[in-house]
């Protein structure tokens, strides 16, 4: 599963890079069934002018559309860092049945991003969810997707 779970990974990281090239903030999510990818996607924030358009949300869209269903269970969401509270809410409602992410909240917030520091651990239990968390997978490459953020010209927070 490790081996999986890093190639994966680094597909999130490509999109997150791509977003962050485009001018989005550095969060990207990839989607899988059965180790087929259904959706992956960045952050796009900032291009829709729409603050819940984090990369898992959006790449939970795409999925949903392109199973043309509302119920994601057996899916894994790999994230290039740990969901904040409205993407881990909405990973529940899907049902994804894991999720695997790379740095943490904490991390991000020492980016300057405005996270509330409620972890998926803490909501996994509050909910009384099933869903798997693995979390710290491939946390230095994903790191380095903040540190390329904050180089560019004139980085936005949200």
């Amino acid at each position: 599963m490790k081996n999986y779970d890093e190639k994966f990974m680094r597909l999130a990281i490509e999109k997150a890079m791509q977003g962050a090239k485009k001018g989005q903030t550095p969060f990207g999510a990839c989607i899988v069934k059965g180790n087929k990818v259904i959706a992956c996607s960045h952050n796009l924030v900032w291009k829709n002018t729409d603050i819940t358009a984090h990369a898992e949300i959006t790449a939970i869209r795409l999925a949903c559309k392109r199973l043309k269903k509302v119920d994601l269970s057996g899916c894994v969401i790999y994230s290039t860092c740990e969901p904040c509270p409205m993407c881990f809410a909405a990973c529940h409602w899907a049902r994804i049945s894991r999720i695997v992410f790379g740095c943490a909240i904490k991390d991000a917030k020492r980016y300057g991003f405005n996270e509330l520091r409620v972890s998926n651990l803490k909501l996994k239990q509050l909910a009384k969810n099933k869903i798997k968390l693995n979390p710290a997978v491939l946390v230095k490459e994903n790191i380095e997707l903040f540190d390329f953020w904050k180089k560019q010209a004139s980085p936005r927070v949200y």
